[in-house]
């Protein structure tokens, strides 16, 4: 017997709902057909929902009963709902994967290998700047954020504001191998800052805090990532200023 189910959606010349298409997706791809019913005005939408009584759409109806919208339909099926508030640190992998993807890229296409010193540096530098541009796209709810634990900026907020310029300035300047005696201070300096700030308020205040590493709206929980950038950013900073100096 063919399963069947019914799925009303904005479908309007101005907006399509998104989630609207994720249900119909969703429950092809379980194997019903759907009856596929588009709420084109907002006069119209209103009317549904002042009907059904409920405040989103899109609604969908199996075997005549309301099932309800995207997240509804996921956990009728047994599909993970995602969490906005739940911990992740998806955001993390994927910035050092791709960081590492592209080092060993450049180290295939430019030198030839990836058993050269050169690709290390390029996965932390381009790590860097990753990190730097998730910081410059609100830079204001970044710096709040930071404002919870790190030391420097509690004293004076503007560094707050300052940080993420400084990363991605030392990144780019390190992808490069230029202007060391520009990128070596930069990055010891707020690497080091980093470091002790993110030790002194997680393995000392033991407080449990979120992570401004990759902007000010993520959900990484404050420790180790934290402190494996302002790290990098050390050792990045020490390996760069030995080989200026030498």
């Amino acid at each position: 017997m063919a399963k069947t189910a019914q799925l009303y959606r904005m479908v309007m010349d101005d907006h399509v709902c998104p989630y609207g298409l994720k249900s119909k997706h969703l429950l092809e791809k379980e194997g019903y057909t759907v009856e596929d019913h588009h709420l084109t005005s907002r006069a119209e939408t209103d009317a549904f929902r002042a009907e059904h009584d409920v405040k989103t759409t899109p609604q969908t109806f199996i075997d005549g009963k309301r099932i309800g919208g995207h997240d509804d339909l996921l956990a009728h099926f047994g599909r993970q709902v995602k969490d906005p508030e739940a911990t992740t640190y998806r955001p993390v992998i994927a910035i050092f994967a791709v960081a590492a993807l592209m080092a060993l890229a450049l180290g295939l296409g430019l030198l030839g290998t990836v058993l050269h010193i050169r690709v290390l540096e390029w996965f932390i530098a381009i790590s860097m700047c990753f990190l730097a541009v998730q910081k410059l796209q609100d830079v204001e709810s970044f710096s709040t954020m930071f404002l919870n634990y790190d030391l420097l900026a509690q004293r004076w907020v503007p560094y707050g504001r300052i940080y993420p310029f400084g990363e991605a300035l030392a990144g780019i300047l390190m992808v490069g191998g230029i202007l060391s005696f520009i990128s070596v201070p930069v990055a010891l300096f707020i690497g080091t800052i980093g470091a002790v700030s993110v030790f002194k308020a997680v393995y000392i205040d033991r407080r449990e805090l979120k992570c401004a590493c990759v902007g000010g709206a993520s959900n990484v929980p404050l420790g180790f990532v934290s402190l494996t950038e302002n790290l990098m950013m050390i050792a990045m900073g020490l390996w760069m200023g030995a080989r200026w100096l030498v």
